[in-house]
Parts: C-alpha cells; structure tokens; sequence
C-alpha cells in the first residue's frame, strides 16, 4: 500500500495539472465574445474544473491519512457530487425568479397589446425591460424575428429556452393567437399573469415546507461523512480490519450503501416539476 502512494499521488498531481491548464485556457478566452452560449458553456467548465481539483485534493489527503484507496476515491466522489446532495435551493430560486418574472411580463405583454400594437411589434418592445431571469431568452426571441423567423416557431424556441410548464400555457397561447389572429388575447393574457402568480405562491409555500427535509439530509449526510473520516483517523484500531484487501472490498459496499441512502433522502427534498406538454421536435422524438 505504501509503495503505491507515490504513484497514486502523481497521477492525482498530472490530474489537477490538467485541470488546472484548461480553466487557464478557458479564463484567456475573448470575454466579448458575440455568443452568450459559449459564456455560459465556459462557466460550467470552469465549475466543474473547480469540483475536480477540490475532489483531487480531497481525494489526495483522505489517502494520506487513512491509506485506504477506496475511502480516498469516496471522498474525491462525494466532493464532486456535494453539489447535487446539497444543493437544490439555488435552482428552485431560479426557477421561481423565471416564473415571476415570466408572469410580469405577461402583463407588460397585455399591456402593450392594449395600444393596439401585434405580437410582433409588442414582444421586442418588452423584451428589454423584463426580468434579467427571463431577459436573455425574450432577446432571442426578438432576434428570431428580426431575421424573419415565423412567430410560432420563434415562441416554440422561446418556451424551450425557458423551459418551464407554466411558461408553455402562455406560450401556447400566444401560438394560437399568431395563427388564429383572434380577439380577446389581453383577457387571456390577464388571466394567465394571475395563473402564473397563483403558481408561484404555491411552489413558494412547497420549498418553504420542504426547507426542513433539506437541512436535515444536510445534517445527516455532514454528520456522517464526519463519523466516518474521525474513525478512520482518530480511531485507527476500531477501524483497521477494513485496512486489509478484503476489508476494502467490504468498505466498498458499505460505501455504496450509505451513497444510496444519500440519494434516497436528496429525492425526498427535491421538488418534482409536472412535464411540459409544448415540446419543440427534437425534444418531442
């Protein structure tokens, strides 16, 4: 085991180099690129080159302490994944930011609508004024129709872009107004301003209600990685016949099994969206 250290040590050490290199690589980029996608594309990178290098480490010191490869390799995992156990909070915030601000600029839409202007003429004339959570996607979608971009298949982009259930009712809407030209589009649109509202209090109360599950995964799962490596370091002797081949093969499954019981309980905290029912054609297939 102690012969193989070093090795283990140098390949996590040309690991974090490599890493390392392409988040150097990707911070030198030209930042006034003209395509958002990219920016957004390098922030995962840089994200996920941080969760490795953090993994690595992790990975690196567990091993030098304990001298268990397997407990060394949960850890690197586990650091990789803390974001997906932990997390949750952030992307539900997002998404209830997209539907408030979706719901405000329905009504901006209705609004503008109400000079006796078209969809046409209304959407670009609201984009830029929406919420910044649903900004960058109305402005695709004015982009869409300055290049002569039939409006159903432009709003079809947009409810992709946002890609949310209470987005693809207004959207539809929309559509079948942009086909059917007919009346009463700004009482449809003041009703679907209040649906969306309505929708946003609820999965407000729901992630208050489910707030509580989520910190007690949080404490069961910090309290037992930390039981786990204070055993393995503090406590060498009640610990070491997982030291042996066959102990480490035994730790495997342990591990697994506690990995299950994690995302057993991330699924209990996590709020389950109802399916979109206005899918574009490559989504629909």
């Amino acid at each position: 085991m102690g012969s193989q250290t070093p090795l283990i040590m140098l390949l996590g050490a040309l690991v974090g180099a490599g890493v390392l290199l392409v988040v150097i690589g990707m911070s030198e980029r030209d930042e006034d690129a003209p395509v958002r996608a990219s920016r957004s594309l390098r922030d995962r990178i840089q994200g996920s080159a941080r969760r490795a290098l953090l993994g690595v480490g992790a990975g690196l010191i567990v091993l030098l302490l304990t001298g268990w490869p397997v407990l060394g390799i949960a850890i690197g995992l586990f650091v990789w994944f803390a974001p997906m156990l932990f997390g949750g909070v952030a992307s539900e915030k997002r998404a209830m930011a997209r539907l408030e601000g979706l719901a405000a600029w329905t009504e901006s839409l209705r609004d503008t609508i109400a000079g006796a202007v078209g969809l046409e003429q209304a959407i670009p004339a609201t984009a830029y004024a929406a919420s910044p959570a649903i900004r960058p996607a109305l402005i695709r979608l004015t982009d869409r129709l300055r290049v002569r971009t039939p409006l159903p298949t432009a709003l079809q982009g947009f409810a992709d872009d946002i890609d949310d259930p209470s987005a693809d009712l207004i959207v539809a809407t929309l559509i079948l107004n942009a086909r059917l030209r007919g009346p009463g589009l700004r009482d449809v649109l003041s009703s679907l301003a209040r649906s969306a509202r309505a929708d946003l209090d609820m999965r407000r109360r729901v992630a208050a209600s489910r707030s509580s599950t989520r910190r007690s995964v949080q404490i069961v799962i910090g309290v037992t990685v930390a039981f786990v490596l204070g055993l393995a370091i503090f406590n060498r002797s009640y610990v070491a016949p997982y030291s042996s081949p066959v102990g480490q093969v035994v730790l495997i499954l342990v591990i697994g099994l506690f990995a299950a019981g994690f995302v057993w309980m991330r699924r209990l905290s996590e709020f389950e969206m109802p399916e979109r029912f206005l899918l574009g054609k490559q989504e629909a297939q």
